[in-house]
Protein backbone atom coordinates (compact mmCIF):
# COMPACT_ATOMS: atom_id res chain seq x y z
CA UNK A 1 0.00 0.00 0.00
CA UNK A 2 2.45 2.55 0.99
CA UNK A 3 4.78 1.82 -2.81
CA UNK A 4 1.46 2.45 -4.21
CA UNK A 5 0.67 5.56 -2.47
CA UNK A 6 4.41 7.03 -3.02
CA UNK A 7 3.90 5.81 -7.14
CA UNK A 8 0.67 8.15 -6.84
CA UNK A 9 2.57 10.96 -5.65
CA UNK A 10 5.54 10.50 -7.89
CA UNK A 11 3.12 10.17 -10.98
CA UNK A 12 0.98 13.15 -9.27
CA UNK A 13 4.47 15.70 -9.00
CA UNK A 14 5.79 14.76 -12.77
CA UNK A 15 2.88 15.52 -14.22
CA UNK A 16 2.65 19.18 -12.46
CA UNK A 17 6.68 19.47 -13.57
CA UNK A 18 5.56 18.86 -17.02
CA UNK A 19 2.70 21.59 -17.24
CA UNK A 20 5.08 23.89 -15.73
CA UNK A 21 8.14 23.78 -18.84
CA UNK A 22 5.33 23.65 -21.51
CA UNK A 23 4.96 26.62 -23.53
CA UNK A 24 2.33 28.60 -24.63
CA UNK A 25 1.52 28.56 -28.66
CA UNK A 26 3.52 31.56 -30.35
CA UNK A 27 0.36 33.88 -31.71
CA UNK A 28 0.34 34.59 -35.65
CA UNK A 29 2.43 37.45 -36.33
CA UNK A 30 4.80 37.14 -33.24
CA UNK A 31 7.75 35.40 -32.39
CA UNK A 32 9.33 34.40 -29.38
CA UNK A 33 12.78 35.64 -28.78
CA UNK A 34 15.35 35.31 -25.89
CA UNK A 35 17.42 38.67 -25.29
CA UNK A 36 20.66 39.34 -22.81
CA UNK A 37 20.48 42.79 -21.70
CA UNK A 38 20.00 45.16 -18.84
CA UNK A 39 16.64 46.79 -17.09
CA UNK A 40 15.68 49.91 -15.18
CA UNK A 41 12.36 50.15 -14.23
CA UNK A 42 10.13 48.55 -16.86
CA UNK A 43 12.67 49.27 -19.67
CA UNK A 44 14.90 46.44 -21.24
CA UNK A 45 18.05 47.77 -23.01
CA UNK A 46 19.37 45.20 -25.52
CA UNK A 47 23.09 43.74 -25.09
CA UNK A 48 25.26 42.34 -27.05
CA UNK A 49 24.70 38.60 -28.30
CA UNK A 50 26.84 35.44 -28.36
CA UNK A 51 27.85 33.47 -31.02
CA UNK A 52 25.65 30.36 -28.49
CA UNK A 53 22.01 32.93 -28.99
CA UNK A 54 20.91 32.15 -32.40
CA UNK A 55 18.50 34.26 -33.34
CA UNK A 56 16.43 35.38 -36.70
CA UNK A 57 15.00 37.97 -35.28
CA UNK A 58 17.60 40.34 -35.07
CA UNK A 59 17.66 43.20 -31.62
CA UNK A 60 20.48 45.38 -32.15
CA UNK A 61 22.24 46.12 -28.97
CA UNK A 62 21.57 49.45 -27.36
CA UNK A 63 18.35 48.75 -28.38
CA UNK A 64 15.23 49.71 -25.88
CA UNK A 65 12.21 47.57 -25.12
CA UNK A 66 9.35 48.06 -22.75
CA UNK A 67 8.52 45.47 -20.77
CA UNK A 68 5.02 43.68 -19.73
CA UNK A 69 4.43 41.06 -17.46
CA UNK A 70 3.27 39.31 -14.50
CA UNK A 71 3.44 42.15 -11.25
CA UNK A 72 5.45 39.15 -9.49
CA UNK A 73 7.58 38.64 -11.87
CA UNK A 74 7.87 42.51 -12.84
CA UNK A 75 8.96 42.92 -9.03
CA UNK A 76 12.06 39.62 -9.25
CA UNK A 77 13.55 41.25 -12.06
CA UNK A 78 13.45 45.01 -10.90
CA UNK A 79 15.31 43.37 -7.74
CA UNK A 80 18.07 42.33 -10.34
CA UNK A 81 18.70 46.08 -11.65
CA UNK A 82 22.38 46.92 -12.61
CA UNK A 83 23.21 43.26 -13.62
CA UNK A 84 22.70 41.30 -16.83
CA UNK A 85 19.39 38.99 -17.33
CA UNK A 86 18.18 36.91 -19.97
CA UNK A 87 14.75 37.71 -20.96
CA UNK A 88 12.37 35.27 -22.80
CA UNK A 89 8.82 36.97 -24.39
CA UNK A 90 6.76 37.22 -27.27
CA UNK A 91 7.16 40.15 -29.48
CA UNK A 92 5.02 41.56 -32.57
CA UNK A 93 6.79 41.36 -35.66
CA UNK A 94 5.65 44.14 -37.21
CA UNK A 95 6.19 47.00 -34.47
CA UNK A 96 10.28 45.28 -35.23
CA UNK A 97 10.30 45.03 -38.53
CA UNK A 98 8.99 48.74 -39.96
CA UNK A 99 11.37 51.43 -41.30
CA UNK A 100 15.16 51.20 -42.36
CA UNK A 101 18.07 49.83 -40.08
CA UNK A 102 20.70 52.63 -40.44
CA UNK A 103 22.74 50.88 -38.10
CA UNK A 104 24.40 51.01 -34.51
CA UNK A 105 20.95 51.29 -32.95
CA UNK A 106 19.50 53.71 -35.53
CA UNK A 107 16.24 52.90 -37.09
CA UNK A 108 14.37 55.26 -39.46
CA UNK A 109 10.50 54.70 -39.29
CA UNK A 110 7.49 55.87 -40.78
CA UNK A 111 5.63 59.03 -39.06
CA UNK A 112 2.06 57.65 -37.59
CA UNK A 113 -0.01 60.30 -39.73
CA UNK A 114 0.97 59.81 -42.98
CA UNK A 115 4.25 62.05 -42.70
CA UNK A 116 4.95 65.61 -41.29
CA UNK A 117 7.27 67.03 -38.83
CA UNK A 118 5.11 67.79 -36.36
CA UNK A 119 3.44 64.57 -36.71
CA UNK A 120 5.37 63.55 -33.63
CA UNK A 121 8.15 63.90 -31.60
CA UNK A 122 8.56 60.41 -30.15
CA UNK A 123 9.34 57.00 -31.33
CA UNK A 124 6.49 54.11 -31.01
CA UNK A 125 8.03 51.63 -28.12
CA UNK A 126 8.61 48.38 -28.72
CA UNK A 127 6.93 46.18 -26.24
CA UNK A 128 7.82 42.77 -24.97
CA UNK A 129 5.59 40.24 -23.04
CA UNK A 130 7.79 38.41 -21.04
CA UNK A 131 7.28 35.03 -19.72
CA UNK A 132 10.20 34.25 -18.32
CA UNK A 133 14.02 35.50 -16.73
CA UNK A 134 17.13 34.36 -15.84
CA UNK A 135 20.50 35.73 -14.61
CA UNK A 136 23.68 35.88 -16.91
CA UNK A 137 27.30 36.79 -16.58
CA UNK A 138 28.42 40.09 -16.86
CA UNK A 139 27.61 43.40 -15.74
CA UNK A 140 25.47 46.40 -16.85
CA UNK A 141 27.15 49.85 -17.84
CA UNK A 142 26.25 52.71 -15.86
CA UNK A 143 25.59 56.44 -17.39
Amino acid sequence: MKILTGLAIVVVLSGFTLRAQERKPVPKGSVRVSLPGCTKGYIFTAGPRTVDEPGHFEIPEGMHLRMNGPKGMMSEIKAREGSMIEITGLMKKSQYNEGVNVGHGVRISPAPNGGGIAATTMAPQILIDVEGWRPIEGGCRTR
